[in-house]
């Protein structure tokens, strides 16, 4: 579950009007959520930097409160993307999953001129690092970079009803729905949201994002569904627009 939430804290299906696919561009910022799994707490930290060719982002939860003397460790997870015909593609994904069941490590590198895709990964069903290489053969993002690519297609045409997840192992597809909008409190303010649902197909999990059109249609709240009981909530605390914007949000 983890894996998957700190993975496609995704996104959306709505055809929003925008300025077109090139115009749309992502602004570099950082952002914190008080994180909910199960009876567990925890933060989760987001940063995008912006690169020479395009976007580095980083996700990292960690437990607080009395869930850090249970759960040692955190979740980190980096995906260096570049703009393309078709939106972002990822170049080099890297994950290190130190609390959920998973225990996953994965360095994966995306080559489109040859269409592969390849790196290790490990987890706890195997103790040596697995080599991955693996056909490229249509358009797929990992599970970080999938979320930027969403928050683009949002800001300008709109997003596909559906996405591919490369999932370290196995390629994913990803159906996306909207479920309308609400009012979602946060530390960091009062927002109108858009909640965009993925569900992977034959999954019982559901993701719903809720996107704010103002910061960017990043999410404001993220919550995660199993057979219909909700596992997983991350809410904003904190939103800060990083030296190449001069105005910020929350505290």
């Amino acid at each position: 579950m983890l894996k998957s939430a700190l993975g496609f804290l995704a996104l959306s299906l709505l055809c929003l009007g925008g300025a077109g696919a090139q115009a749309a561009t992502l602004t570099p910022h950082k952002a914190e959520y008080k994180v909910r799994i199960s009876v567990l707490s925890g933060r989760l930290n987001t940063e995008l930097r912006k690169t020479e060719t395009g976007y580095i982002a980083t996700h990292r939860i960690k437990p607080t409160g009395i869930a850090a003397g249970f759960v040692g460790g955190e979740i980190f997870a980096e995906s260096e993307f570049r703009p393309g015909d078709d939106g972002f593609i990822p170049v080099r994904y890297n994950a290190n999953d130190e609390i959920s069941k998973d225990k996953l490590r994965a360095d994966i590198q995306f080559d489109w001129e040859t269409q592969r895709v390849t790196g290790s990964y490990q987890d706890k069903d195997h103790a040596e690092p697995v080599a991955v290489d693996d056909p490229l053969v249509d358009l797929a993002h990992d599970g970080v970079s999938i979320q930027y690519e969403l928050m683009h297609d949002l800001m300008s045409e709109g997003a596909s009803r559906s996405y591919t997840l490369f999932d370290v192992d196995e390629l994913k597809k990803l159906n996306i729905s909207s479920v309308g909008t609400q009012t979602v409190k946060t530390r960091a303010g009062e927002f109108e949201a858009i909640g965009i649902r993925h569900q992977a197909e034959n999954s019982s999990r559901q993701t719903t994002l809720w996107c704010v059109e103002e910061l960017g249609f990043l999410p404001v709240m993220i919550e995660q569904h199993r057979k219909g009981k909700l596992r997983f909530r991350a809410k904003l605390v904190r939103y800060e627009m990083t030296p190449e914007s001069d105005s910020a949000q929350g505290e």
